[in-house]
């Protein structure tokens, strides 16, 4: 799920949930001989043993568990509690010296055991399955570990120098403490690109190093932030916003001491930050894109496939599968150009790229693009739920220092408690070389009937404990995500045809990423490879083909999740329509999708079954 900050989420792995399978606790003997073993019968004068916990006894420790697990989650992530709203920890960021990593990885194992040690019998299917996700999650964290991914902690996307100035435009800031607080965490700057650094010199006497084409952005990111002026830097942005109660002299100090904390510890940071990447660590970036590259390079991304698909395939049929469906959208694209009068599909891909009236004109008109389509939307929104969420969305531009190499578009959940609304995140940069096309799509992708809609439901499940209200698997978010891109159509959107062709090439994207990625990662596909791919089957624009082109090779294995979570919804669909018949309600259906939060693709597909049993 693309939204929170990455960093928070990294940190948070253990709620965010996983793929791993677990044994089940009590299987086999005491011993570990097997069901072979002599079972011991009491003789009449032993008393009986004593009788276990209870149901309620056991419902309880599971959910006092639970709150326990959590709270250490928040207090290890301090990050993640502030975009959540909670600002017990607004003082402080994430400890990432070793000791705290691997006394993380402690905690742990003491918490997966004491899970696992739950016996769930007789409980409501939702707090048995509380259980399974949890333990589920903590497995996927402890087999994770051995590749030692926190080495490897700066990409162009989500690098500690592009996330901390982020986090001043997620926390509330509505007292004088929550400006000390924020003061503090300025302050405390230096500790952290200390820390990170110490971790990339790490990873780089184990061969852990990402791409050094990736490692070069990096460094331009850095530098920019580095000189700027401190009262223009984004981590000033709160001194533009005073609360209007607050006295003026404490506006005063307060705007005086951020400035202060940017122009000693925060910019000479980045400085230092800058001079470490250009002298010691893009020099030894690697040559080839693909994780292969890495040492135990298969087994790594064979661990990112099953953490990101939640499924078993291997990177093989994923390939297979994309292209199969790259030649099927084709054929679809190619019918558009056809009924618009073109003689072959060439020759109308050839028009859209060149056509300058397919092409924004100003960063102004995407976001009334998106602004124009949620809008419409919105109003179709009852025809396909019968629950919709409380919360609204804003739409915004992306941030001017990180533009050039974010992608599109993305989502960014709201607080809980609605303080803060869910946003999309527009990307305007170089609006003249951007298609228009797709951006209906996008719209619904990221806003409704997409991520919006199904985080901020999640949100208000309030039956669900706060690690799966604000948790997500990535295969179950962004399919359900691309699925309701489709759902425009089905409400009869998508009017204009070089927008539905836009529709399409959304998809063609997704289906291209399932080539691409296991190409990148598995089949040792060079940068040119991929860049050709895209040119040859699609007419996305340059800017996004260079730009999803180094975004696959930083961040593997997360662009496989849309097209396998898309594929799984829509045959679970297709079943149920065809077990139903005219008991199928597309309302109905689209709640039981949605009603128990994120979940694993196999944990979906054993929920739908259930559904379409009890409605037969």
């Amino acid at each position: 799920m693309k939204k929170m900050l990455a960093l928070a989420l990294a940190l948070s792995s253990a709620c965010s949930g996983g793929a791993k399978r677990t044994a089940t606790p009590g299987s086999g003997s005491a011993d570990g001989s097997g069901s072979g073993s002599a079972v011991a019968t009491p003789t009449p004068d032993e008393p009986p043993p004593p009788a276990g916990p209870s149901l309620d006894e056991r419902r309880a420790a599971l959910n006092a568990l639970l709150a326990e697990q959590w709270e250490y989650q928040l207090k290890r992530a301090p990050e993640f509690a502030s975009i959540l709203g909670d600002p017990r920890y607004n003082d402080r960021w994430s400890d990432m010296s070793p000791e705290a990593i691997a006394a993380d990885l402690a905690a742990t194992r003491v918490f997966r055991d004491k899970f696992a040690a739950i016996d769930t019998t007789g409980f409501p299917e939702q707090e048995a399955l509380n259980k399974e996700l949890m333990v589920r999650g903590l497995e996927q964290t402890l087999d994770d570990a051995k590749f030692e991914d926190w080495l490897q902690p700066v990409t162009q996307q989500f690098g500690i120098h592009i996330m901390l100035p982020q986090l001043a435009s997620f926390i509330r800031l509505a007292t004088v403490k929550d400006y000390e607080d924020y003061i503090a965490r300025l302050n405390s700057i230096p500790t952290v690109f200390a820390q990170i650094t110490a971790l990339m010199r790490t990873g780089m006497a184990k061969g852990l190093i990402p791409p050094k084409i990736l490692l070069e952005q990096c460094v331009g990111q850095a530098a920019g932030l580095a000189r700027q002026k401190p009262a223009d830097s984004p981590f000033a942005a709160p001194i533009a916003k005073f609360p209007k109660d607050m006295p003026k002299a404490d506006q005063d100090r307060l705007r005086a001491a951020i400035l202060e904390a940017i122009k000693t510890k925060v910019l000479p940071s980045y400085a230092t930050f800058t001079t470490f990447l250009k002298d010691e660590y893009v020099p030894k970036g690697r040559a080839e894109p693909g994780l292969w590259s890495l040492p135990d390079g298969v087994a790594r991304y064979a661990a990112r496939v099953k953490d990101m698909t939640t499924t078993d395939m291997t990177p093989d049929e994923i390939h297979e599968i994309g292209l199969k469906e790259v030649a099927r959208i084709e054929g679809l694209q190619a019918a558009i150009g056809k009924d618009l009068g073109f003689p072959d599909f060439a020759t109308f891909k050839k028009k859209i790229r060149a056509d300058k009236k397919l092409y924004a004109k100003s960063r102004k008109e995407i976001l009334a693009r998106y602004e124009k389509y949620v809008a419409q939307m919105y109003e179709k929104l009852p025809a396909l739920f019968g629950r919709l969420p409380k919360k609204k969305m804003t739409i915004e531009a992306v941030e001017s220092y990180r533009e050039k190499e974010a992608s599109g578009a993305q989502y960014s959940p709201g607080t809980p408690d609605g303080s803060r609304p869910g946003r999309v995140q527009v990307n305007t940069f170089d609006p003249t070389k951007r298609l228009t096309i797709d951006m209906e799509s996008t719209a619904y992708h990221e806003g409704v009937p997409g991520h919006h809609l199904q985080i901020a439901i999640q949100q208000e499940l309030g039956e669900l404990p706060p690690f799966r209200q604000q948790g997500g698997y990535n295969a179950y978010a962004e399919g359900w995500a691309l699925y309701s891109e489709g759902l425009g159509k089905e409400v009869g959107f998508y009017q204009d045809p070089y927008n539905d062709y836009g529709r399409l090439q959304d998809e063609m994207l997704r289906a291209i990423r399932l080539v691409v990625d296991t190409g990148f990662h598995a089949k040792k596909w060079t940068r040119k490879q991929v860049v050709d791919f895209f040119h040859d089957h699609s007419t996305i624009d340059e800017v996004s083909v260079q730009s999803e082109t180094d975004r696959y090779i930083g961040d593997p294995g997360q662009a496989l999740g849309y097209k396998v979570g898309q594929l799984t919804i829509l045959r679970l669909r297709h079943e149920a329509e065809a077990a139903l018949g005219a008991k199928f309600d597309i309302r109905a259906f689209h709640d039981e999708v949605l009603g128990a939060g994120a979940l694993p693709l196999d944990v979906l597909e054993r929920r739908i079954h259930a559904w379409i049993a009890r409605q037969k």
